[in-house]
């Protein structure tokens, strides 16, 4: 299925490791760019989560952040550093009996000295399971999103060759009547000039202009390219940069077609191709 590149996901989930929250963005790139930022406990996940966006995503910039806040209230969230409050009260112990002025500290008081309170360190494989599980939960809305705008944008370029399509048939229907315009004009210019028409010679002059002016390629050519891009539309895989080719080559096409226009009516519709070709390429720019 044909995926944008633009998208974005967020999944949260709360545990007893706490809660742990994902937030996927991407972008149009040439290439495959992921920005990770991960909290400070889950740094060592960095290859793995570049590993998993590899394997789900082709191209695009890809914006990646995970946040966690550690569980509120959880059993053993903190503790008391036993052996360390031990020293502090024979510590005062011994200073209350040097300095005659033994004085117990009170519970709070002994909580505002720093490393008294321990937080438990969390269960950093049960954290990073939960991390990259919920990532690829992620990514599968993400993938969702990407899938919904690339057939939008799809059914926008399948409509812009249906009218590229008829466009270049209207040239094609037009040509014989530029011809004969060509001719008539031609010829009542030689009359002006009062010279002898001489039919061998005129007709000589005519598939001259006829060749400058023969543009049956170039509408071969973008038939030919029209119907590449709608078969490239239904494959199921990476499309984007084949597209982008397959505009080149229909801009290119638009452009002869253009400039060897002797009429104005084909140079509206020369002009109008360039306009739904331009608009296809904007599209196409957004393409996996």
């Amino acid at each position: 299925m044909i995926k944008s590149m633009t998208a974005f996901a967020r999944e949260s989930r709360t545990g007893d490791v706490g809660e742990l929250t994902w937030e996927v963005r991407t972008v149009n790139h040439r290439f495959l760019e992921p920005y990770i930022r991960l909290p400070e406990e889950l740094r060592g996940l960095d290859t793995q989560v570049r590993n998993r966006l590899a394997a789900r995503l082709q191209r695009g910039k890809v914006d990646c952040t995970l946040r966690y806040a550690p569980a509120v209230g959880a059993a053993n969230a903190i503790r008391i550093n036993r052996p360390f409050v031990e020293q502090l009260l024979a510590a005062g112990r011994e200073l209350g009996a040097l300095t005659g002025r033994a004085q117990e500290p009170t519970p709070f008081d002994l909580l505002r000295w720093p490393g008294v309170v321990q937080e438990t360190e969390p269960d950093l494989d049960q954290l990073s399971a939960e991390a990259l599980a919920l990532l690829e939960q992620t990514l599968d809305s993400l993938l969702e999103t990407r899938e919904r705008e690339g057939a939008r944008l799809a059914q926008l370029l399948r409509e812009r060759c249906e009218r590229l399509g008829e466009s270049a048939a209207r040239v094609r229907e037009r040509l014989p009547e530029v011809l004969a315009g060509v001719r008539q004009r031609l010829a009542d210019r030689l009359t002006e000039l009062r010279a002898e028409l001489d039919p061998t010679r005129l007709e000589q002059e005519i598939a001259l202009v006829a060749a400058r002016l023969d543009v049956d390629e170039e509408l071969d050519r973008l038939g030919a390219h029209i119907e590449e891009v709608l078969d490239v539309l239904t494959r199921d895989e990476p499309v984007g940069r084949r597209l982008d080719f397959l505009m080149q080559e229909l801009n290119r096409e638009a452009n002869t077609l253009g400039s060897k226009s002797a009429d104005v009516a084909v140079t509206r519709e020369a002009v109008e191709m360039k306009v739904l070709i331009e608009q296809m390429r904007e599209q196409v720019q957004n393409l996996e």
